[in-house]
């Protein structure tokens, strides 16, 4: 009997241990902090440190990773076109604090929204009237992201959930220009804030580091479109800066000694959107397509599709020279 009772107590022993090393796990968030939460965050500004792109699906945030990113991101933006970029500065215009996620909606939020005096209606002999139409052209601009935890949400400071925003949101940043350059690379920041241009840079970072350019010559060699952008006049140093599309291709330095500095092998790589290409080749047009001829109607030989294989027919003969200059008929008298 003896022996049973002290391997219990061991047993007991053994458990108590195990509870006390269990490292502790976080508690729910309380009411009191849902409301904290919500009355200090709603309608603050904040300057954006990740793209948002318009559309019903936005971010998701999760141990410090943001999905969707990179190339998928990029899409998102050149289909939808975007809400906020960085450097921009948004209103958190609502929170919504789920089971296992807290959701900011920025601008208005992806889905358009009414007002409670929108819904308001006055009748009359002539029936019944909105005292605040709706417009049907206003769209909706925001987006949102979701900050989720694993399981529920827990108690939380509002610098804690400063911190695990700090991914998307800045809301130390005291301009726009500010919080833009804290999404660059180091190497950018340090150019921009020397007012230099390196090669690779997109137009917005060259407008942030050396304004808008008073100058802009648009060319074009052989099939490649570009644009020069021309900053100082002599005799003072002359920079030429060259876009092809939206990354600085190429960068001169005219100085005044008479030095010429031509920069052209690539300094930094962004990642560039994908946009959608036009065909470079015309629609063929297939030859059971539906035609617009009435029954028994000869088919036009002008047209490109009068041509059993989709070419264009080709050109009908002009008429003989008689080689009169006027009319054939009988001259009147």
């Amino acid at each position: 009997m003896l022996p049973a009772f002290i391997f219990c107590l061991f047993l007991l022993t053994l458990f108590a241990s195990a509870d006390q090393t269990k490292p502790d796990q976080p508690t729910r968030i309380s009411k009191q902090t849902r409301m904290d939460l919500i009355r200090g965050f709603n309608s603050e500004l904040v300057y954006i440190r990740s793209p948002f792109p318009m559309g019903k699906k936005g971010l998701i945030l999760k141990d410090g990773k943001l999905s969707p990113s990179g190339q998928e991101l990029q899409q998102m933006m050149a289909m939808w076109g975007p809400a906020a970029k960085p450097g921009d500065q948004a209103r958190i215009s609502a929170i919504i604090i789920k089971d296992d996620r807290i959701h900011f909606e920025i601008n208005g939020g992806p889905v358009k929204k009414q007002k409670w005096y929108q819904r308001i209606q006055v009748g009359g002999g002539g029936g019944m009237t909105q005292i605040a139409p709706n417009d049907p052209n206003a769209n909706p601009r925001g987006s949102y992201v979701d900050l989720v935890f694993n399981h529920y949400v827990p108690e939380l400071t509002p610098q804690e959930l400063k911190d695990l925003l700090h991914p998307v949101f800045d809301f130390n940043a005291k301009s726009a220009v500010e919080a833009y350059l804290d999404t660059l690379p180091p190497k950018v920041q340090n150019a921009i804030k020397g007012h230099e241009v390196l090669v690779g840079m997109n137009r917005e970072m060259v407008v942030t580091s050396k304004g808008r350019a008073p100058k802009k010559i648009r060319e074009k060699d052989g099939d490649t479109e570009y644009e020069d952008w021309i900053y100082g006049e002599p005799p003072h140093d002359v920079d030429f800066v060259r876009f092809v599309a939206d990354e600085v291709v190429r960068v001169e330095i005219m100085k005044v000694s008479g030095e010429k500095v031509v920069r052209t092998e690539k300094e930094v790589n962004l990642e560039q959107p994908t946009v959608a290409q036009n065909p470079a080749q015309p629609e063929v047009r297939p030859a059971n397509a539906p035609t617009l001829r009435r029954p028994g109607e000869e088919p036009d030989s002008r047209s490109p599709a009068s041509a059993p294989d989709g070419r264009r027919a080709p050109r009908p003969a002009a008429p003989p020279d008689l080689g009169g200059a006027g009319p054939t008929g009988p001259s009147p008298n």
